[in-house]
């Protein structure tokens, strides 16, 4: 099975699988499918993570964010009065090294069992012959970020004459890019004829990225973090995702409060989950960075004396305000636009990759000649510590900016086990309410028994600390937003859905649930 938020890209994941790829064979196709189809989003022009489980039970997690360059400073986002300026959200300076190519070729070599080019194939074909566009497809490149760009409102908006549902998008540029990377593998792409394109322009544009950042990029292996909830195993994302550190967290302290008794979508359940949400966040923001920089102190975060402390900071009648909420101080502390999809193979091998250009369509711009977007993950980093950033999330010195350091995400590709097997394979895009949309997600079928389907639709809510607000859904019936308002919650309920799609597969006796977000417009697909 497949699960993907685009329709296309999911086809060419099961594509591959038919033709004898296994599941990382898939995951690269999709990534590469994702980037043409989905470009607000899929990229090559990026980076993420990749969460892989063989069939043998090994395990590991393969690290491609993006990194600041070599130019990269600590206040380069400040203006003369020391405000941030807008130039780590768009333009050239916004973007990190791309990690995305590296970190997929990375997976294929070690642990695809195809031909890098035939996984490569379904998105030249794609980008080459074109495709027709969704009405969500089509809309969406009518965004504003592109308009700014000569390149990008050239081949994403016709220089204005925008493309409607069901128009042919060719990408003649896209699909020469990715034949060059089939053939030269990543190589091509951070050293040969793309890299020199893309270094020229980035120089031509007042950007940062050189010729040296683009070679030296690396994608790493990492090893998962893991924790047990009730009788599942949990394995997930280490640094520098916040995402694997705040779900095992959060529901460690949950577990044993019989919080769930008042049911999924009551005003009590929404209050603990929230408290949690919160006290996570406080402790994300002031101790998590890329841990090749700093010292993440998630022995302490998870240790059990400490989430009792924090677990017992929480008024069961009362939302406590966040100015009341500091971060813990656990042993060993020093004084985010994206897209996700899942796949399991015959074999039961599983992999979940969350990547991203950070906001949609990333920095607008586009490498001339080359047609792919870039990233402006520089704003997922600090620009002022204690200031906040696009998603509202004020953090702290330990994800301050630094030449090669890898900013703070809140993706979290997951999987949980069962007895032992495979149970479920989880991740979304979204921002900072990634963490909160999946530990919901997970929370609604672990406790409340939900199927994959019902768990990813079901009414959301997110609390981050700062700004103290609990944002919900308006499908949270009216009863229960005034019992939370009466609990002392400054309540946001004017939006429509939370930001993050989730997507899911889970294995439950034998039979395979796919479970995509409604408030997206993606695809699962067996066979």
């Amino acid at each position: 099975m497949v699960v993907a938020q685009e329709p296309l890209a999911a086809d060419a994941g099961v594509e591959v699988l038919k033709k004898g790829g296994n599941a990382i064979d898939a995951a690269v196709a999709i990534g590469f499918a994702l980037a043409v189809t989905h470009p607000s989003a899929g990229n090559i022009g990026g980076g993420g993570f990749m969460l892989v489980r063989l069939a043998d039970g090994r395990t590991t997690f393969i690290d491609f964010r993006e990194r600041a360059p070599q130019k990269a400073s600590h206040d380069m986002y400040l203006d003369a009065n020391g405000k941030p300026t807008r130039d780590s959200i768009e333009g050239w300076r916004a973007s990190g090294v791309p990690g995305t190519v590296r970190g997929l070729e990375l997976a294929q070599q070690k642990y695809g069992c195809q031909k890098w080019s035939d996984d490569l194939q379904p998105a030249i074909t794609l980008a080459a012959k074109g495709h027709a566009l969704s009405y969500a497809e089509a809309e969406s490149l009518k965004s504003k970020n592109l308009t700014k760009f000569a390149e990008s409102k050239r081949i994403f908006q016709r220089d204005g004459k925008l493309y409607e549902m069901d128009e042919i998008f060719v990408q003649p540029e896209l699909a020469h890019t990715l034949e060059l990377i089939a053939k030269g593998g990543s190589k091509a792409f951070y050293e040969g004829e793309i890299a020199k394109k893309l270094a020229e322009a980035e120089a031509a544009n007042g950007g940062l990225i050189t010729l040296a950042d683009l070679k030296n990029m690396a994608a790493v292996e990492r090893n998962p973090l893991t924790g047990k909830y009730k009788n599942y195993d949990v394995i997930t994302s280490p640094p520098p995702s916040s995402g694997g550190v705040g779900i095992l967290q959060m529901m460690e302290m949950l577990d044993g409060t019989g919080y769930e008794k008042s049911g999924a979508g009551s005003a009590a359940e929404i209050h603990y989950v929230a408290e949690t949400m919160r006290r996570f966040y406080a402790d994300r923001n002031e101790y998590l960075g890329d841990p090749d920089f700093i010292k993440n102190p998630i022995p302490g975060m998870l240790e059990a004396a400490y989430i009792q402390k924090r677990r017992a900071s929480i008024d069961l009648n009362h939302a406590t305000p966040s100015d009341q909420v500091n971060p813990g101080h656990p042993k060993g502390s020093e004084s985010t636009e994206t897209t996700h999809f899942s796949v399991v193979d015959a074999d039961g091998n599983a992999v979940a990759v969350t990547y991203t250009l950070n906001g949609g369509f990333g920095s607008g711009v586009t490498a001339p000649g080359l047609g792919f977007l870039l990233n402006n993950e520089m704003d997922d980093f600090s620009a002022k510590p204690g200031e906040p950033n696009m998603f509202g999330l004020v953090q702290g010195e330990a994800n301050a900016i630094q030449p090669n350091k890898r900013p703070l995400s809140s993706m979290m590709p997951t999987m949980l086990l069962r007895d032992g097997k495979l149970f479920m394979v989880v991740g979304a895009p979204g921002g900072a309410r990634i963490i909160t949309s999946v530990t919901e997600v997970v929370l609604n079928l672990v406790d409340f028994g939900m199927n994959a389907q019902d768990a990813v639709d079901f009414p959301r809510f997110h609390h981050q600390w700062k700004p103290d607000k609990l944002y919900l859904e308006k499908a949270i019936s009216p009863d229960t937003v005034a019992l939370l308002k009466g609990m002392g919650y400054d309540v946001d309920h004017s939006q429509g859905a939370i930001g993050a799609r989730v997507e899911a597969i889970v294995i439950d006796a034998g039979w395979l649930q796919g479970g995509t977000d409604g408030r997206g417009s993606g695809k699962a697909v067996g066979y």
